[in-house]
């Protein structure tokens, strides 16, 4: 298991979405979470970032791997694809939860479909020269705030 050591302050009690910061699809994914995440149970990091790559480092996991969301979870859990997208949705207010049924789902078909649309994600929704930059109240929510 990894090691929070970089960002102990940051993540304590909550749960680290790291994303694909160009991605339209990924981006519109955390305005979804950040608009529905009223009790802040997320903070966030692009992929990119040099501090979410050195997260990932400390789990051994690529940090080049673009291609799937990844949630570590308060208790230091590593999630990827649709572990973490599952674990996003059953976190959130409302019907959103209900979407955690799909875990019935072997995890090699839930990550099949899941790579089918990462795979797909910049043809079908396109991609942005640049990360993501939050506004001022929201800046304190994303790893490169600290």
């Amino acid at each position: 298991m990894g090691t929070y050591s970089p960002l102990t302050n940051v993540i304590h009690g909550k749960d680290l979405i790291l994303f694909d910061g160009v991605c339209n699809l990924c981006n519109g994914t955390v305005n979804f979470v950040l608009d529905r995440d009223h009790v802040k149970r997320f903070v966030f990091g692009s992929l990119q970032s040099e501090k979410s790559k050195e997260i990932l480092l400390s789990y051994n996991y690529d940090p080049e791997a673009l291609n799937s969301i990844v949630v570590i979870t308060k208790s230091g859990k590593l999630m990827d694809k649709s572990d973490a997208a599952l674990h996003i949705a059953r976190q959130l207010p409302g019907g959103w939860k209900l979407l955690y049924i799909f875990k019935i789902l072997p995890r090699f078909i839930r990550d099949a479909v899941y790579d089918l649309i990462a795979a797909n994600r910049y043809k079908w929704f396109g991609r942005q020269d640049a990360c993501r930059m939050p506004n001022p109240e929201l800046k304190q929510r994303f790893l490169d705030a600290y």
